[in-house]
């Protein structure tokens, strides 16, 4: 099972420089994609600023089509926990916390996960 970060499904639906990197995951349609709600909020607020509803509601919708996994109150102690212990804005460490609760790997961009355990980290490159 895998989980992309919020930073991405951004990188990915930009056409960014480390597209590539997410792209076998966001395009596979196997399965093994988990969506955390968080990510869902995170990506629909940052295209709705930059470029509209419209266009923010057909990203979400791709996005939509993973496996969808709510915030309930395991997963957000969990994630209290992490933060705490990691040091990690409250954002990750929700995460984190839906990737570990399903055994998947975090793939990202986001320098905070650099040296975390079941994170596959790719160093975000200036466009």
């Amino acid at each position: 099972m895998n989980v992309v970060d919020s930073c991405g499904w951004l990188e990915y639906f930009a056409g960014g420089p480390n597209a590539d990197f997410f792209a076998p995951l966001l395009e596979a349609k196997d399965g093994t994609l988990l969506m955390p709600t968080l990510c869902l909020y995170e990506v629909f607020k940052n295209i709705l600023v930059q470029f509209g509803r419209e266009e923010a509601v057909e990203k979400v919708a791709v996005m939509r089509q993973e496996t969808v996994i709510p915030l309930d109150d395991s997963l957000a102690l969990d994630a209290a926990l992490l933060s705490h212990e990691l040091r990690i804005p409250m954002a990750d460490s929700i995460i984190l916390a839906t990737a570990r609760c399903y055994n998947a790997v975090l793939w990202t961009q986001d320098i905070h996960f650099q040296h975390i355990t079941g994170v596959r980290y790719c160093p975000k490159v200036s466009s």
